[in-house]
């Protein structure tokens, strides 16, 4: 599993969690016989949501998630002085 202070975890085949704090992305481990790979979702208040439309690699969800952070982190920033001509 992934450290307890990351944004993410990694849940392989056969383990189990407890707890998984809100907010926190998980990335749940596919049988073999179905491809491999990750599904990859994120925890909200009793609901865990995929987030990523299709199996992923660890690779390329971690890329995914630090792409989402940076999205996440921008978004609130305006421009009060812009204005259309």
């Amino acid at each position: 599993m992934g450290k307890k202070d990351s944004a993410y975890m990694v849940v392989y085949r056969g383990d189990t969690v407890d707890y998984i704090r809100p907010g926190t992305w998980v990335f749940f481990q596919r049988l073999k016989e179905y491809g491999g790979g990750f599904w990859l979702g994120r925890t909200y208040h009793n609901v865990f949501i995929l987030e990523f439309e299709r199996p992923t690699s660890l690779r390329e969800g971690i890329l995914f998630i630090m792409q989402t952070k940076s999205v996440e982190r921008n978004f609130p920033s305006f421009d009060d002085d812009f204005e259309l001509t």
